[in-house]
């Protein structure tokens, strides 16, 4: 007859010599209470740490903290590593947010985890199916964060355990280490406990959670032989003698586990624990692990010990069902097998969902794992896979088992681990599902899956293994009769991937040949526009006047009805900007492209080119539209967990848009942004070379010179500049920071290489890369003749591109290097085209500029409107620096400045909505002057306010006025004609 089964004590006989740790327990729970309950406190320690070897009780302080926190009333969520688990991403995870999100109904589900549903539902196993594109491991990280302060928020206080954390898959303790900085601003509690000497070499992550956070790690000692002792009273009797105590410490070395195990089989014998019992005693430890464990086990029935080989194939915690479908038991042959092994203190009562078990000790079941014959055990997972595919768990759980059978050819195998991969993807798993693909490649796939599976693991690799996916991406190439779609996919794959490392020439040629052989029409397109992308990107492309020239023949025959059209077109508009050509070129071919939409997030497409869309439509004067064209494809990002390079490249750019705009600390605020994103993802080289242009350039223009400095010496940003090109142009910012440190030859010298390269590419236009202007400032103190020649070439070129901010600022540049009584009109010409463009920090500039040559010609009162109009625009803009320019030639001249008054953004007083309105239906300055009641120039002044209320220019007033209808009735501002208007206030006489 079986004995009656004896659960594992938790009582304090568990935990002798423990005081330490407990009351480290004790005070932690206190804590968590009195930041539940709001109590202001100096400091809370979130974490709690355990290590030590095998058997040192730490599972036994993790119970202790299960009960206590169970016994507190506290939410209790639990989790385990597993030796054999290791590969199955997200599992301890999974085992601590399943249980809470369970409870849910689909409605409820769906609301709590809310605009994160679609990302989380993959992650945390509770959809698998759906075409989602992968997040990146930053995105998923974001949303495992939500997920897990929103349940520590609405199930306070939380207690969050985990066992045998050094078993703890990759992703779970990326995100756990990630999660750590926000546990102690949580009403949250998270107990680890781990062996030091069984954590991976490589594994980082588990020591920086550690070593980063909380008080030191607690160490677990031995028992010592009083310990011992006690232990063994506790369970056999006070009248165990010493000598008998002593050699149960001998015995089993001061191991809490095995010093329990060994007390309760003492107490189960009923030894009385004299010299006599001895033999019996060593008897009874040498079956504790072990060979001894084995032995004892095999001592029972065959059905009982196949069930027990099965639960170690499948890990704690499991399901007695499947695990008896798998050994072949009936229910009550399977009722016998686990009562035996309760009683055996082999299997215990799990503690995650209810009627699961799982082994009393780790230590069992890597003893009995272990144990099970090599083709035996394969079979075994072999048949657990079967049987979890049949009942519904899903690919990603068979295929742990599938990656320990044999490989034998088989499509089933290679399906299942296919599948399983492409779950872990959508996961964001990409290591994961590396794994699978190249264990499903080993199988091996039938040949008309080969460049299939070589294209799905090219894509699990990209981030980590960006050389292999170049292999991987060569060798589905070689295979034959690649199906069209899925080879354009692979070019793509294999172009980015050769970019990203570097090889721009070799992606460029990889395009170009595939463009050449291909036979169908729009797989053909679309190789051409792969083609024109990477050239384009390539700093050092040869025949850009002959790729431009074709570029044109093709996009005019193109009406844009496909994404392969749509992106030629798109291509084409951001060519023209790139080369000089009309504005009104640009704009039109970039609305073209725009027309039956064009994704930021195709994973076979890239976002170069929706970018560089949005980035036509900033050159050209629109910035409001490229604004939103960049809040379009940044909430794209963040819906589908793209929380890395995409969305990084995303507030950089926004920032760039608003940088243009003149809204200096807004955009100081986005690139930050996204630099912060940047740094999060390994080697996004690209990202901070965007991002540190941009925040150097706004430093510079909030007269924040230092700042700039540091920041391009911290991220070694100076005369050299990668492969590839971006915007703005490194070497010309960092021209300027050079300029503004008074270093005028060094900037000279650098501009001239910039130069260089630019006209050899056929890119002659000062709206995107003005090395002119900064090269004609850089030479006015060193050759003014040459320096006049350069500003007078860039406002031809401005002219030609047709910007009226690009004209403004050439005209301000070249009114600065010409300087003299001739200088006045061209800095009223700079003024008159910025007042008609959104670009309010290059207009405040003009001002200011012409105001000084006002006040030196002695036109003072001339002198002080424009000073007072550059000094708001340099306040409202953020330009600090410039603002104190604005003040100093105000008081050398003898003005005091007066209190600004500021207008609201984005709100048209009735008097500038009449005037926009009749702006829009073509009426004449002087009939719109009396309309209103203000003079010819007061209009011109309302219009630029306008202007940069809006943030376009008058070609796209009309589009905002119809997009953007002002409440009420217009009326108008019947002030006397001359009077200072709001905004602008009516400057004293000298």
């Amino acid at each position: 007859m079986a004995m009656e089964p004896r659960q594992p004590i938790t009582e304090r006989s568990t935990l002798i010599e423990r005081r330490k740790e407990l009351q480290a327990l004790g005070a932690a729970f206190q804590e968590l209470r009195r930041a539940a309950e709001g109590v202001p406190r100096a400091r809370r320690r979130g974490l709690l740490a355990f290590r030590g070897a095998a058997g040192l009780g730490k599972t036994a302080l993790i119970t202790e903290a299960r009960d206590r926190a169970a016994a507190g009333g506290f939410t209790v969520l639990s989790g385990r590593g597993g030796e054999n688990e290791q590969g199955s991403a997200f599992r301890v995870v999974r085992q601590l947010m399943q249980p809470p999100l369970a409870t849910m109904d689909g409605p409820e589900l769906r609301a709590f985890l809310g605009s994160w549903y679609d990302v989380m539902a993959a992650v945390l196993g509770l959809e698998a199916k759906g075409a989602a594109p992968a997040p990146d491991p930053t995105g998923v990280r974001e949303g495992l964060d939500w997920v897990m302060t929103r349940i520590a928020v609405r199930k306070a206080p939380v207690v969050l355990l985990v066992d045998d954390l050094h078993w703890a898959d990759a992703e779970s303790l990326s995100w756990l280490t990630s999660f750590a900085s926000r546990i102690d601003d949580l009403p949250l509690l998270v107990v680890i406990a781990y062996r030091p000497d069984e954590v991976p070499s490589e594994e980082c992550a588990l020591r920086a959670l550690v070593a980063d956070h909380g008080d030191r790690p607690h160490d677990l000692a031995l028992l010592t032989a009083d310990g011992v002792a006690q232990v063994v009273r506790n369970e056999v009797g006070p009248a165990a003698e010493d000598v008998f105590c002593k050699e149960c410490w001998s015995a089993t070395g001061g191991s809490p586990f095995e010093t329990v195990e060994l007390a309760i089989g003492l107490a189960e014998r009923k030894v009385r624990g004299t010299q006599d019992d001895l033999p019996a005693m060593r008897e009874l430890a040498a079956a504790i692990k072990g060979p001894g464990l084995i032995d004892r086990l095999k001592r029972l029935d065959t059905a009982t010990v196949r069930f027990a080989d099965v639960a170690a194939v499948l890990g704690s915690p499991f399901s007695p069902q499947l695990a008896a479908a798998i050994a072949v038991l009936g229910d009550d042959a399977a009722a016998e097998a686990t009562q035996q092994l309760r009683a055996a203190r082999i299997l215990a009562d799990g503690h995650g969902f209810e009627g699961e078990l799982e082994f009393v000790h780790p230590l069992i079941a890597t003893t009995i794992y272990r144990s099970i014959r090599p083709g035996f055990r394969a079979g075994l997972h072999n048949a657990a896979a079967e049987a979890l595919l049949t009942a519904g768990y899903g690919p990603t759980a068979a295929a742990r088992h599938l990656m320990e059978v044999p490989c034998e050819g088989s499509p089933e195998t290679v399906a299942c681990l296919r599948e399983a991969a492409r779950d872990y993807l959508r996961a964001g798993a990409t290591d994961a599902a590396r794994r699978l693909l190249t264990r499903a490649l080993q199988e091996p796939p039938p040949p008309e899956d080969r460049a299939a599976v070589l294209h799905e693991l090219a894509c699990a690799t990209f981030l980590i293994e960006p050389t292999a996916t170049v292999r991987y991406l060569r060798e589905a190439l070689a295979e034959p009769d690649i199906d069209p779609d899925l080879r354009a996919s692979v070019v793509y794959r294999l172009t980015t991937a050769l970019a990203h490392t570097d090889q721009m020439a070799e992606a460029v040629a990889v395009a170009a040949e595939e463009a050449r052989q291909a036979t169908h029409p729009r797989v053909k397109l679309r190789m051409q526009a792969d083609q024109f992308v990477w050239s384009t990107m390539h700093a050092g492309a040869p025949d850009s006047a002959a790729r431009s020239r074709t570029l044109t023949r093709l996009a005019e025959q193109l009406p844009g009805r496909s994404l392969e059209e749509r992106y030629i077109l798109g291509l084409r508009a951001w060519d023209a900007v790139l080369r000089g050509e009309p504005r009104d070129t640009a704009l039109t071919y970039a609305e073209k492209s725009l027309r039956g939409g064009m994704s930021w997030t195709d994973e076979n497409r890239g976002f170069e080119v929706p970018l560089s869309v949005a980035l036509v439509f900033m050159y050209g004067d629109q910035p409001r539209r490229a604004e939103e064209l960049f809040d379009h494809g940044i909430a794209e990002c963040t819906a589908k967990g793209w929380h890395g390079s995409h969305l990084a490249f995303g507030q950089t750019i926004a920032g760039y848009v608003r940088y243009h705009r003149g809204c200096l600390a807004e955009a100081e605020d986005f690139v930050r942004a996204g630099l912060r994103s940047a740094d999060k993802v390994e080697g996004v080289v690209a990202a901070r070379w965007y991002g540190v242009s941009v925040l150097i350039q706004t430093l510079l223009a909030r007269g924040r010179q230092a700042e700039a400095r540091a920041l391009a010496d911290e991220h070694q940003f100076g005369e050299s500049a990668p492969n590839a090109v971006i915007y703005p142009d490194p070497r010309t910012v960092y021209a300027e920071l050079l300029l503004a440190e008074g270093r005028h030859a060094e900037a000279a010298r650098l501009l001239a290489s910039v130069g260089e390269w630019l006209d050899g590419r056929g890119w002659r236009n000062p709206a995107w890369c003005p090395w002119q202007m900064r090269l004609a400032s850089a030479l006015a103190p060193i050759s003014p003749d040459e320096a006049i020649g350069h500003a007078r070439e860039a406002v031809r070129r401005a002219r030609e591109f047709g910007a009226a901010s690009t004209v403004g600022q050439a005209l301000h540049t070249l009114a600065e290097v010409t300087g003299g009584p001739t200088a006045l009109e061209l800095y009223a010409a700079a003024v008159d085209h910025l007042e008609q463009s959104p670009a309010a920090y290059e207009l405040a500039r003009a001002q200011i500029g012409h105001g000084a040559a006002l006040s030196r010609a002695g036109r003072l009162q001339e002198a002080a409107d424009r000073l007072y109009q550059g000094l708001e625009g340099a306040v409202h803009c953020g330009a600090e620096t410039l603002a104190g320019r604005a003040r100093e030639e105000l008081s050398a001249a003898g003005m005091r400045p007066l209190p600004l008054r500021y207008v609201k953004a984005d709100t048209l007083s009735p008097q500038e909505l009449r005037a926009a309105e009749l702006t829009v239906q073509g009426q004449p300055a002087a009939v719109v002057a009396e309309e209103v009641h203000l003079t010819e120039q007061g209009v011109r002044q309302l219009l630029s306010r306008i202007y940069r209320k809006v943030g376009t220019d008058a070609a796209g007033l009309a589009k905002f006025l119809a997009d953007h209808p002002q409440p009420g009735h217009p009326q108008p501002d019947h002030s006397e004609p001359g009077r200072s208007q709001p905004g602008h206030p009516h400057p004293p006489r000298p």
